[in-house]
């Protein structure tokens, strides 16, 4: 071989091997891209709310048939009595008729379908058993425990190379603009259609199983109790869920950017440019010791990439995914995508989400935002309010007209809300642990 060959072949070796030091903490590979959903869901991968056209669902089995090759157990989450009692089952797959997590709410009527056969939930359809999403996909590929150290070491990439870069309103990098994230059933295991529902359980920790498996359950009774309902808050994890928060809008000053988006309501991301958290109280935070909805953000600039860390999270749900705590705090990068001639037509978003009371370890989820229009251009930004027009009454989402008297016991809404109702209401007779009885529930 020439010498100048080696040479060569050695500078590309030291440029590859920089390029992968400057970026280790953030930007590992996009997640493992899959082509279908594990079922069974009577839209098939039509995501919509209208019913379409044309539907074709993903099932493997329905109305009281058994896949071939799979043997059911004797009892599962459409056939128990107490799925407490059940603990040792949760981990099989069959205990939920190898259904994803946003099956068993589209079986249960979410989608205005159900293939719950003739005598539900006895007869519910199966997904497929062989289909599975693979954990090592899902958790962190960053050797971080907490958010705290993964920002201060991007923090560090970014001053080894001269920055953080500090941008003036001429230099700032121009994303204004209206967004669609990508919101396709197969976009990430987040939105619950990919993996088995014991996959999921996997990331969580006990206390989190069991409210994960408690949602299962109710779900596919039809009891649902999603926040939205009842315009209670939609939460921070609502803003990257399947549903919620597609119609994204990016407004941005040089210390300050909004990333505003929008469900039954609006839910806004403040991007503190330069800004540090305060470290005294129960997480970091920039204002008040008081946990926030969307919690509160900093960030900063490392070229073209925004780097920012969320804290202060109030813990909440979201229906479709897991609960949350109130340590729940996130690492999110946002990168530009542009075409061939430099313009942006898009952005990609990585989270890294860290809750040491949910997961066992982090997990990361990686979204795509593509750019559809100017800030100018269309209908307004969306500032509708969630006027409430069904309450939980007696266990029941329950319609009520204007001018209508009902009675309505006001929730404790930092206790649960949703499972207190099915506590209630839809749990009679079942072994609920001890720990999970509240000594201060003086309600009947």
């Amino acid at each position: 071989m020439p010498i100048r060959v080696v040479i060569a072949a050695a500078s590309l070796l030291c440029a590859t091997l920089a390029f992968a030091q400057s970026i280790r903490y953030r930007g590992a590979p996009d997640p493992l891209e899959v082509e279908t959903i594990v079922g069974a869901d009577p839209r098939g991968h039509d995501r919509g709310i209208e019913i379409a056209d044309v539907l074709v669902p993903v099932v493997a089995a329905e109305n009281g048939a058994v896949p071939p090759g799979v043997e059911p157990l004797p009892i599962d989450i459409f056939t128990t009595t107490d799925f407490y009692a059940d603990a040792e089952l949760w981990h099989d797959p069959r205990y939920y008729r190898c259904n994803s997590s946003a099956a068993l709410e589209a079986l249960g009527g979410a989608t205005r379908l159900s293939m719950m056969g003739d005598d539900p939930p006895r007869t519910a359809a199966w997904g497929y058993c062989d289909r599975d999403y693979p954990r090592e996909e899902i958790v962190s590929p960053y050797p971080f425990d907490t958010a705290k150290a993964h920002y201060e070491a991007l923090q560090a990439e970014a001053e080894s190379r001269g920055g953080p870069t500090v941008y003036t309103q001429a230099t700032l990098p121009d994303w204004n603009g209206r967004y669609e994230r990508q919101r396709a059933k197969v976009s990430t295991w987040l939105y619950g259609n990919i993996l088995q529902v014991p996959t999921y359980l996997s990331l969580l920790t006990e206390d989190y199983q069991r409210y994960f498996v408690q949602q299962a359950y109710h779900s596919t009774r039809n009891q649902h109790q999603w926040p939205g309902t009842y315009c209670w808050p939609e939460g921070f994890m609502r803003r990257i869920s399947q549903f919620g928060g597609g119609d994204t809008s990016i407004i941005m000053t040089p210390g300050l950017i909004l990333d505003i988006r929008f469900t039954s309501q609006r839910m806004t991301t403040q991007i503190y440019v330069g800004r540090e958290f305060n470290e005294d109280g129960v997480v970091p935070r920039l204002g008040e010791d008081v946990a926030r909805w969307y919690g509160e953000t900093i960030g900063f600039w490392d070229g073209e990439s925004l780097i920012t860390w969320t804290s202060n999270i109030q813990g909440w749900t979201s229906h479709g995914i897991h609960d949350y705590s109130n340590h729940l705090q996130s690492i999110e990068i946002y990168t530009p995508r542009k075409d061939a001639n430099d313009n942006l037509v898009g952005l990609k978003h990585e989270i890294v989400l860290y809750d040491d009371e949910a997961f066992v370890e982090p997990v990361r989820t990686v979204q795509w935002l593509e750019r559809v229009r100017d800030l100018n251009a269309g209908a307004p930004i969306p500032t509708d309010e969630c006027i409430p027009s069904s309450f939980p009454i007696a266990g029941e989402a329950t319609p009520a007209s204007p001018g209508q008297t009902i009675e309505y016991v006001v929730p404790d809404i930092y206790g649960r809300p949703w499972a207190k109702i099915w506590e209630q209401y839809h749990e009679d007779g079942m072994s609920r642990p001890p720990e999970e009885q509240d000594i201060f529930d003086f309600g009947p």
